[in-house]
Order: C-alpha cells, then structure tokens, then sequence
C-alpha cells in the first residue's frame, strides 16, 4: 500500500460505501488525504483504521455526533460511553418490543385495550350464543368502562362473570337485545324491565357501588357514557334500559340519574 488507496478502494476495504466515507469527512470524523501528484486522495492505514473504529461504534448505535469523540478517547471514557450506548439500545429494544406486542395484540381484535381477563369474558358471550352485533358492542362499552372507570373495572368484570353463569339472566339479556328491532311503545318493554330488575335484584350484592365511585362530581356523566353506550341508534333499547334503572332505583339502588 505504497501509495495509498484510492476513497472507492478504501471504501470497499472496510464495508461501507463512498458516500458514507465522504458523509465522515463532512462530519470531521474523518480527516481528508492529500491529493496525490495525479489529484487522487489516497488513504493509508490509519485512515482505515479510524474508519474501522468509527463504522464499528455507528454500527453498535453510537450517534456519529459522538464517536469522533470516542475514537480519541482513553479507555476509561470509551468504556463508560460504551456502557452508555448499551443502556440506551436496552431501552430502545424493550420500547420496540412494546411495540410489536401491541400490534400483535391488535391483530387479535380490541385485546390491545383489553386485559386477558376481559377477553375472556367477550370469549364467553361467543360461547353463550350471543350475536357477533352484540358481542361487538359489549366489547366497546368494556373498552369504555376500562378508560373511564379503572377503579372498578375488575369489579365490574367479577360482576359479569358471576352474572353470565345465570341461565337466566344471559336469556333475559338476548331478549332485550331482540328489543332493538321492537317499538319503543312496546308493551312487552315493561314486562321486559320488570323481568331484567327482578334478576338483578335477586343478587343485590352485585348491584353495590363503591362510596369513593357515587360521590365523584362525574359520576352520572361516566356511567352515562357507559351504560348507554349505543342507545342512540335503537329507541326501544333506550326505553328498555330507563325502565330497568327506574325499577332499581325504586329498590333502593343508587343508580345515577343522567
């Protein structure tokens, strides 16, 4: 290597493209060669090692703003600098691995928003011969319920878990979402709502709202939101729905007035 490399030649040597050599000379990683008698720049041996050096730290994730600092550094600072870099691609990684799980989260429908737990109950509804239009809907007010009340979210999934090993009380709900298609002056609304109060009631323990929850300022607001997710596109649901809350609160259920 009397005479040196040319910049193609060096590049090649060491793996990476001319581009990126001259991209280190704008950068001042690297310095440029003189010019040869024929106006090439030819690289010696130290030019390819601190070419070395500093691909090697760019491939290891060292920012090219840092490793010309690097390259000239004692071993003490090249080593914590190093250990540095590792902290921060450990971060990275564990973000990135955030990340693809909750694609593939995604990929399995709403469980990216949901816990195992709640999927299961969605999981259940299939099971019990509910409709996909109502399993869907269940889905979002979950959804809902997890966003606007955590608090008692998981009380609230017990709940449902409890509830849906009641025969009749899964063909009383079928029943009332069969209601979406009837009138809202429907006689068999009320016999409906009386049906659905009397089930609930006969296990009020599931009905109790915590203190800390009835006394918030936004409570109705958020129960509203929940509780009649929907309701807007079937009349008959809405009316259905206000009977069954007038009927618990009869009861003695603090059942927030919107």
């Amino acid at each position: 290597m009397k005479d040196g490399l040319t910049i193609g030649q060096a590049a090649a040597f060491v793996g990476i493209t001319v581009k990126t050599v001259r991209h280190y000379h704008r950068l001042g990683l690297l310095t440029e060669p003189e010019r040869d008698h024929s106006g090439y720049r030819r690289y010696g041996s130290a030019d390819l090692l601190r070419l070395v050096q500093v691909r090697a730290l760019a491939g290891a994730g060292v920012p090219l703003a840092e490793a010309g600092e690097l390259v000239d550094a004692e071993p003490e600072r090249f080593a914590a600098a190093l250990d540095d870099v590792h902290r921060r691609l450990t971060a990275q990684i564990e973000e990135l691995t955030a990340r693809r799980d909750t694609l593939h989260r995604l990929a399995h429908g709403d469980r990216a928003l949901l816990p195992d737990r709640a999927c299961a109950v969605l999981d259940r509804l299939v099971e019990l011969g509910f409709s996909p239009d109502y399993v869907t809907t269940q889905r979002e007010a979950l959804v809902l319920s997890r966003a606007l009340a955590p608090d008692v979210f998981d009380l609230f999934l017990a709940h449902l878990e409890h509830r849906l090993g009641d025969p009749e009380f899964v063909e009383l709900t079928k029943r009332g979402w069969e209601a979406r298609s009837w009138d809202p002056d429907d006689p068999r609304i009320e016999e409906l709502a009386s049906a659905v109060a009397a089930n609930l009631l006969a296990d009020r323990a599931l009905l109790a709202i915590p203190p800390a929850r009835q006394h918030r300022p936004d409570a109705a607001s958020r129960y509203g939101v929940v509780n009649h997710h929907r309701e807007d596109e079937a009349p008959s649901i809405a009316r259905l729905n206000g009977l069954v809350e007038a009927h618990l609160r009869a009861a003695g259920v603090p059942i927030p007035h919107q």
